[in-house]
């Protein structure tokens, strides 16, 4: 077994270690959600908390590892009688984001369920986890159904197998911690509330930070276990520190001030439900028992909420995560400590010989961590100034005239989006077998059952009349006597679902200067920004081309992150002719790329236009001939269209209608997009047809 990096020799990362201390301490807070950049030690942390987690009394044989004092009475390896118990570390248990259903909750045995009566059950990923860490690396590209089950386990704190009416219980209480990439996609709302805390992360801009990180890298991957017995002496004293606050944390009291601070905190900032309440609730009491105290304190309250409440305010992925530090303080300062201040502790977080390094004072505060803002001054420690800058947001004000005249007749500058809008409902037709999602019909795990098949490998949803039906002619040739039914492996048959799959979602925006109407584009920028909101909530991948000039731009490649497409979006400029065959070219290239990379997601191509072509390019001919043929091509390779008209005033083309029929899809106005907009219903995007086609 490889030597895990040392907690206490992390550097820097103030908020990700305290989190993870908190959850320690107490594990109801509910898990810790880490959001960061690449390369920002968030695996590392993790790995390394597990080993200042205490060790845990299991039955001796109990694959659930059930408590000797207090046994699951449902334990499927029950019922325990009265024992010795057997000591273990407490396990960091890792699910890997390709992870089937059955690896994470268990499998059951189906056929000597039926045949035998029999549950024969083979642990999943959640009971190797109970009582120790649950681990999920990237949990934002975790498929959703099985988001779901650890999620719901993780509140439970105890783990059902259901298949077809056979069922399996034993418990799940671990402490669940998951690390993303922001720039890979997001999770969804309802999601980010079921972590009880989050971190933002990101790499020190400090150079004699960034020194000492390498430095101990190096040393540990030069000699691991040399350089952990080095920082043995620190992980003993937070592993010893970690042991004391468990076993103060049931003498906190939770005074009615504190609670009246943290009810008008989460009113406050309007967050939605009651959990964000009960999490800072219990993240304070454990702020508390890891300072050594048996009293809440204001400044427990506050950093609760710099913890729990950043992704609970975030209503759509566009919106930045984050939380106004001075308006806390406002609401904060309305109610006055009930207490007198008592006498300054010398173990409080940040304080004392617990937080030093090697030698009590050390360069990186070892395990003992300060709340926000109160970070020790060492060059190793990250100060509070590097903290990530929050996005940048949409401007106020429009552009002046003067700053449009001196961006030249070709190019203007980027105006602000309209208001998003909810959007019709646009599917590629036909079914599928992509990645789960809400968008378009397709072949899934989980859905209304369509029908039964032989199963392709292991058999994971039991079609239990088709099966019967199989196993019934052959019951007398097998000799049956008893009641039971003889099942065969052969007589097995696997469910057929259908459900809803994510699509790529590829926006192809004219960015001429056709388009380039402040009003007309501020109303275009809208609606490409609520199809991305749209395409947000079924799950889908999105990417972004524009075209203007003599040429098109893959602004941004096909990815699950929609805030990074509204980004580009914002800041695209305007301006220059109209090349929209090279845009359609582009597209087909974009999408003939991803087919390989991705066969089983079917592509949705949304083209926002006026239609006009008066460019062709580097190729040359007829602009508007050049664009019919190659909306012919993605027609004919089967790609799913529809275009967005933006043509407007009171004499109209019709040139983007053309383009639809050449696209062999329809044509929808931006008043028609909208949800409530009484100008027609887009239900399904059409196949390419013949018919539909115009001649060359």
């Amino acid at each position: 077994m490889s030597t895990p990096y040392p907690f206490t020799a992390l550097v820097g990362q103030t908020d990700l270690r305290l989190a993870l201390l908190l959850n320690a301490v107490s594990p109801a807070v509910g898990g810790v959600l880490v959001r960061g950049e690449k390369g920002t030690a968030k695996s590392t942390a993790v790995r390394a908390l597990s080993t200042l987690l205490p060790q845990v009394d299991v039955v001796p044989g109990c694959r659930f590892s059930c408590a000797p004092t207090a046994p699951d009475p449902a334990c499927p390896d029950g019922p325990h009688e009265p024992g010795p118990a057997a000591a273990r570390p407490a396990r960091m248990v890792e699910l890997p984001v390709g992870a089937s259903e059955d690896r994470l909750v268990g499998a059951l045995d189906i056929e000597r369920a039926l045949a035998e009566g029999v549950k024969a059950f083979e642990p999943g990923l959640l009971a190797d986890a109970h009582r120790g860490i649950l681990y999920v690396d990237e949990v934002n590209l975790l498929h959703d159904h099985l988001i779901d089950l650890l999620l719901d386990a993780a509140a439970m704190g105890a783990s059902y197998v259901e298949r077809e009416g056979v069922s399996v219980r034993h418990a799940a209480r671990f402490l669940l911690v998951g690390t993303m990439n922001p720039e890979e996609g997001e999770l969804r709302p309802q999601l980010l509330d079921r972590f009880g805390l989050t971190v933002e992360v990101a790499a020190s801009r400090e150079p004699l930070q960034r020194v000492e990180v390498v430095r101990r890298r190096l040393a540990y991957e030069d000699d691991p276990a040399g350089f952990a017995g080095r920082w043995s002496a620190d992980e003993e004293e937070v592993r010893a520190r970690v042991v004391a606050a468990r076993a103060l944390l049931p003498q906190v009291r939770l005074g009615d001030t504190s609670l009246l601070q943290i009810a008008a905190t989460c009113a406050g900032f309007e967050v939605d439900g009651m959990r964000a309440d009960i999490v800072m609730a219990r993240t304070a009491t454990a702020l508390a028992a890891w300072a050594g105290r048996t009293e809440v304190r204001k400044e427990d309250v506050r950093q609760a909420a710099l913890l729990a409440l950043p992704h609970r305010r975030r209503r759509n992925p566009f919106d930045a995560p984050g939380l106004d530090e001075e308006k806390l303080d406002r609401i904060l300062d309305g109610f006055p400590d009930d207490e007198p201040e008592p006498e300054p502790e010398p173990e409080g977080p940040g304080e004392g010989p617990e937080d030093g390094g090697p030698d009590g004072g050390g360069p990186d505060g070892g395990g003992g961590v300060p709340p926000q803002g109160s970070e020790p001054d060492a060059p190793e420690t990250e100060p509070e100034a590097e903290a990530p800058a929050e996005p940048e947001q949409r401007p106020e004000t429009q552009p002046s005239a003067q700053e449009n005249e001196a961006a030249g007749p070709a190019e203007q500058a980027a105006v602000r989006a309209a208001e998003p809008f909810r959007t019709k409902m646009l599917s590629v037709p036909g079914l599928g077998e992509g990645a789960s999602g809400r968008r378009s019909r397709a072949r899934t795990a989980h859905g209304r059952t369509t029908g039964a098949q032989r199963p392709r490998g292991q058999l994971t949803k039991l079609h239990l009349a088709a099966t019967i039906h199989a196993a019934a002619p052959h019951q007398k040739a097998r000799g049956r006597t008893g009641r039971g039914l003889v099942v065969r492996k052969d007589d097995l048959r696997q469910a057929t679902r259908e459900g809803r799959e994510g699509n790529l979602v590829l926006f192809l925006v004219d960015a001429s200067g056709s388009m380039a109407a402040r009003q007309r584009m501020s109303a275009v920028k809208g609606a490409v920004l609520s199809l991305l909101l749209d395409a947000y909530q079924r799950r889908d991948k999105v990417g972004l081309i524009t075209f203007r000039g003599s040429s098109a731009e893959l602004a941004l490649p096909p990815t699950s992150s929609v805030d990074a497409a509204a980004t580009r979006l914002e800041n695209l400029p305007t301006g220059g002719r109209t090349p929209l065959a090279a845009g359609l070219l582009k597209a087909h290239e974009v999408l003939r790329i991803e087919r390989l990379r991705d066969p089983s997601r079917r592509p949705l191509l949304v083209v926002v236009t006026d239609g006009r072509a008066t460019s062709a390019g580097s190729v040359g001919g007829d602009p508007r001939e050049l664009s019919a043929r190659s909306a012919r091509l993605l027609a004919a390779g089967g790609v799913a269209s529809v275009v967005v008209d933006c043509e407007s005033g009171p004499v109209r083309l019709g040139l983007a209608g053309a383009l639809a029929a050449d696209l062999g899809g329809p044509a929808v106005t931006l008043d028609g997009l909208r949800a409530d907009s009484l100008a027609g219903l887009v239900k399904n995007v059409r196949t390419p047809s013949p018919t539909l086609r115009r001649a060359a």
